[in-house]
């Protein structure tokens, strides 16, 4: 299970929403096959999995990449 802080990712998700031609939530939902009340609640309890997270790039028409970069190295572990 992963959780990723609700303000940090809801206020990336609502700029790339707006950077994608003011697409709204409610359709972010809809295109990433979750109901918009579901989404609601995963916002409002910052309760987001990675899967989510993966479905809403996909309803943004994006790629998703996450890593973790070595403080000591500056670079990808992987």
């Amino acid at each position: 299970m992963v959780y990723i802080l609700s303000m940090d990712i809801v206020e990336y998700i609502k700029l790339c929403c707006v950077k994608k031609n003011d697409i709204s939530l409610r359709q972010i939902a809809l295109n990433a096959g979750i109901s918009p009340q579901n989404l609601s609640n995963k916002i409002a309890k910052g309760s987001f999995y990675l899967r989510d997270i993966e479905k809403i790039a996909a309803a943004l028409n994006a790629d998703l990449e996450i890593k973790f970069i070595d403080r000591e190295t500056g670079k990808a572990i992987i």
